[in-house]
């Protein structure tokens, strides 16, 4: 689901994507990071204790049953639904506000308006000035919103002791708000979203979405047009159009509330009379016939687009949510291509190599599902043979379905997610929206229940059927080629006749703001929060001297996991960037024991999640496992990281999928940027200078069996190893399981390899390189230089602090002016890179092109100001502070984010209970400290400033600086 991108302010999901609402979440191939945190009232069944005797993995029934989210529901007079959940776990409260209205409620002339009126209910209440500023000041995080077809929603998880805080908020902006909306501010909004659409439109395939739902619905369908809107229709929106739409579709009768966390129903229910209780009913929003259509004839498109490869996509539209198919084509389409051991993939990737990638879903929403198909053509092979290919695999999915032990691997897989999804109480994707949309979608909180049980029970003539009756109707195809963007993202997204029938008029301004509609109420004062728990954390050796490091926690019977290596693309020799990451990428497809699909099929029957991926300084092999099969996930892993086979066959896949990876990095706008900043900072003779990219095509070509073997044999071993875990499992347990799997595991008599990141980097130097990529609607920029830091030195935790002031957050000073008061960005954000070596200043962001040289302009003005002119601001301290100390306990909820903190820890030298000390750290910390650190590390000067845009539209922009733009070719990084 959408949430706020790092240092942006991501408000709204305005394009479809590959995974559908949250209780069905759990049969949507997702991803989801593992685990929760300490003991939880949570009712979950008995975890399978780990034995030492040959495990038995857990059945899928058994997992099922581990999946349950206890709640109460009660109903205010006025309409409003509550759904109460209980889970003393942490200190936190989710609060998720669902809106039974969406894009799909749009009348012509105003596709986009949903999510437009979206951002506005974050601009303020007749009672409350700015909706984030309390909220973050009192520790609440993730506060965003989204819009999709059916719904709108809002979610914050706040720290108990501000539950009033926020419950007094969302009723405010419910019932009171139109006395607060401004021409000012609906213009601000606008130009954000239509700031967004363009940052959208502008990457690789991203008017793919468009044309799909043209091909697939007629004009008028509720579903046809995006949720982000065409630019005529955003720029008709008027102060009337927010009046009646609010009016309309926003009472408490319309709205489904979400209490989930430290809480119970005994305690939520006055809490929410008193807030919400004398908000008056309003009309019930109408929603139109739009169910599934079936085209007449099979009908295909082909558009050239500014990408590097052809993609073949294949869709239909399906049955809506509750549908008896709804489940057996979420597994169905799974087993076809969501899952690694996929038909799809088997046959086009793995088997006819005539694919780079492949994949298949089912989107769900209320009325319809999109099912859909996607090939990435192989460069040089022919179009007409994979789409033969494809059509092959679906033909006999059709005919012969799916075996039972493939349902029963997408089932777990499925099962286990679903248990990851109990590890939040709210946000996108935590508990709080499951048990809403239950309730707005099917009347029960509870459907995810029913929904697992069918999942658990499926037989093969179940899938087979339902694939039958939705797939063997007429699709529609998309094929986009490399070529010239002919078509504009500006003009796509509405209704559908806007080529036949007159653009709306452009909103003119209107002096229609209504006075105040309701009563005057003060803020709740945020009670105090107690000190972080921070978890306790154990060390021990294995007998072949590998660290081994755990955080216990119960939650959820699930395990987290990293095993890292001193070594990641900084490996690389100058001159070869993509060779270690290639090795990292073959682990998983082929040992000396088990094929590429053996350890799909393998991961896929225990629910277990293995990844591996290189960073810039370690390489990382990642498992979530459930205790109950930890024992034999630990033998997977271990095999994929002791025994790759580096067959030639695999090697010579995934030396494609890798360039493919590379050219899909420098089609992209911010690809492109980083490519060119990196070296410009460090050098080109720095570990660094490539180590982000994904490396070099023509040095992953001439790549051998024999090379990516010797670069593990150099880097793969025990003696730079570290195993990190984190989740539902004791020491003596883990240890035991790991001397199994990597005890006898001994390191070879060579020396231990090691990577020199004190190279000499250049000498600071302001500069303006310009990367031209003809027909950018929007513009790319990266500023930044290196800092003096390396690792975590004493005192860093002001300069954090102060770069969360300038550029790090919604709030801060660079978001404020080019998003919220300008309206040029849809989001900005600065930091500073986590290294053991040198660390640099980075800001980035996407502009309106005509814009360009302005967003600049104002960056180094706010950043020259800090402090000089414009010192930190009490509210700001506060909420750099407080607000963090606050938030301490949400931003170390979940397995995840506590694994991704000790590895953090581990990485800059830090105690590993680091997060532990922060709240006196933070105490000690003043505006004048602020001050101090943002005068000396954060200015502008010297700065190196990469442009990613058209030059055609920016060149006399850029020429108006006060400094030289050099330009380069886009094909010639």
């Amino acid at each position: 689901m959408p949430n706020r991108v790092p240092q942006a302010a991501k408000r709204a999901n305005t394009a479809r994507m590959k995974i559908t609402a949250a209780f069905t979440t759990a049969l949507a191939a997702i991803s989801l990071s593992a685990c929760a945190t300490a003991q939880s009232d949570m009712a979950v069944a008995e975890p399978i204790a780990v034995v030492d005797a040959e495990p038995q993995p857990a059945s899928v029934e058994e997992i099922v049953s581990a999946v349950d989210i206890p709640y109460e529901t009660f109903t205010l007079d006025n309409g409003l639904q509550v759904v109460v959940h209980t889970d003393r776990k942490s200190p936190l409260v989710g609060v998720t506000t669902y809106y039974r209205v969406g894009s799909k409620h749009e009348p012509r002339g105003r596709t986009g308006f949903a999510h437009l009126f979206e951002h506005l209910m974050f601009g303020g209440s007749e009672n409350v000035e700015n909706f984030d500023i309390p909220l973050e000041a009192a520790g609440s995080t993730g506060t965003n919103g989204s819009t999709w077809y059916d719904r709108t929603n809002y979610v914050e998880v706040v720290p108990t002791g501000a539950l009033d805080l926020a419950l007094m908020m969302e009723s405010d902006r419910m019932g009171y708000l139109l006395g607060a909306v401004t021409q000012e501010k609906l213009d601000n909004q606008r130009a954000v979203v239509q700031n967004e659409k363009r940052q959208g439109d502008n990457n690789p395939y991203g008017l793919v979405n468009y044309i799909i739902s043209e091909g697939l619905l007629p004009v008028g369908h509720p579903y046809r047009h995006s949720t982000i809107g065409s630019m005529a229709d955003l720029s008709a929106a008027s102060l009337d159009d927010v009046q009646t739409w609010f009016r309309d579709n926003y009472g408490p009768n319309n709205v489904v509330l979400a209490l989930t966390g430290d809480i119970d129903a005994e305690t939520a229910r006055p809490k929410v009379e008193r807030w919400f209780g004398a908000i008056e009913r309003g009309p019930d929003v109408v929603t139109r016939e739009a169910g599934p259509v079936t085209l007449a004839e099979p009908a295909s498109r082909t558009i050239t687009d500014q990408v590097p490869q052809t993609r073949i996509y294949q869709a239909w539209t399906g049955p809506g949510m509750g549908h008896p198919d709804a489940v057996p084509l979420q597994v169905g389409m799974s087993i076809l291509g969501g899952l690694q051991s996929s038909r799809l993939d088997n046959a086009l990737v793995r088997g006819e190599e005539v694919a780079v990638a492949v994949s298949a879903y089912s989107q769900q929403h209320e009325q319809l599902s999109f099912l859909q198909t996607l090939a990435v053509v192989k460069d040089g092979v022919e179009r007409d043979t994979v789409q033969s290919l494809l059509e092959g695999e679906i033909s006999r999915m059709l005919s012969e379905g799916p075996t039972q032990e493939e349902i029963d691997r997408a089932a777990t897989q499925i099962a286990a997610s679903a248990i990851g999804a109990q590890e939040r109480v709210g946000n996108f994707g935590g508990k709080g929206q499951i048990l809403a949309e239950g309730l707005l979608y099917a009347g029960d909180p509870g459907f995810f229940r029913n929904e697992l049980e069918r999942v658990a029970s499926l037989t093969p003539g179940e899938v087979q059927a339902a694939m039958q009756r939705w797939l063997s109707r007429p699709s529609f195809t998309l094929t986009v080629e490399p070529g010239e963007r002919t078509l504009d993202g500006g003009e796509l997204g509405g209704w559908g006749d806007e080529a036949s029938t007159p653009a709306p008029e452009p909103d003119t301004g209107s002096d229609a703001q209504v006075a105040r509609t309701g009563p005057e109420r003060e803020l709740p004062t945020p009670e105090p929060v107690g000190e972080l728990t921070f978890p306790d954390v154990e060390r021990a050796t294995l007998s072949n001297g590998i660290p081994v490091i755990l955080a216990r926690r119960t939650a959820v019977p699930q395990v987290s996991m990293a095993m890292t290596f001193q070594a990641g693309s900084v490996a690389d020799l100058i001159g070869q960037a993509g060779v270690h990451q290639t090795m990292i990428d073959l682990l998983t497809e082929g040992t000396t024991s088990r094929s590429a699909l053996e350890i799909a099929e393998e991961q896929e029957a225990l629910g277990l999640s293995l990844g591996t991926g290189a960073g810039v300084e370690t390489s990382t092999i990642n498992l979530t496992a459930l205790t109950a099969n930890l024992r034999p996930s630990l033998e997977l892993m271990a095999d994929v990281v002791r025994n790759p086979a580096f067959a030639p066959d695999d090697v010579a896949r995934v030396k494609t999928q890798r360039i493919a990876s590379i050219e899909q990095q420098l089609a992209s706008p911010g690809g492109l940027a980083s490519q060119a900043f990196m070296p410009l900072i460090y050098g080109e003779n720095h570990p660094y200078a490539y180590a982000s990219s994904a490396g070099d095509a023509d040095v992953v070509a001439a790549l051998s069996a024999q090379d990516i073997a010797a670069e593990h044999a150099e880097w793969i071993r025990p003696d730079l190893a570290t195993i990190t875990a984190v989740g539902d499992v004791t020491m003596d347990e883990l240890v035991a399981a790991l001397e199994a799997s990597f005890g006898d595991w001994q390191a070879p008599a060579t020396p231990v390899p090691t990577v020199d990141l004190a190279v000499a980097t250049p000498e600071p130097k302001a500069r303006l390189v310009v990367v031209d990529r003809p027909n950018s609607p929007s513009s790319f920029l990266l500023l930044g230089r290196l800092t003096p830091f390396q690792g975590q030195p004493e005192g860093f935790e002001a300069v954090e602090l102060a770069n969360e002031v300038i550029g790090n957050g919604f709030l801060s000073r660079l978001n404020n002016d080019l998003r919220e008061t300008k309206g040029w960005t849809y989001g900005i954000g600065s930091f500073i890179a986590s290294a053991q070596g040198p660390r640099r200043l980075q800001v980035g962001t996407q502009v309106q092109a005509d814009r360009t040289a302005d967003s600049i302009r104002v960056i180094f003005d706010q950043m020259s100001a800090f402090p000089l002119t414009r010192p930190t601001e009490p509210v700001e301290v506060q909420r750099v502070t407080d607000g963090n100390i606050r938030n301490l306990p949400n931003r170390f909820e979940t397995n995840g984010q506590v694994l991704g903190a000790l590895l953090s820890n581990q990485q800059l030298g830090r105690d590993l209970r680091y997060q532990a000390n922060l709240p006196a750290i933070y105490r000690t910390i003043d505006a004048a400290a602020i001050d101090r650190a943002a005068g000396e590390y954060l200015q502008p000067e010297d700065f190196v400033i990469v442009v990613v845009g058209d030059r055609e539209v920016i060149e006399e922009q850029l020429d108006t600086l006060d400094i030289e733009a050099e330009y380069i070719d886009a094909d010639n990084l």
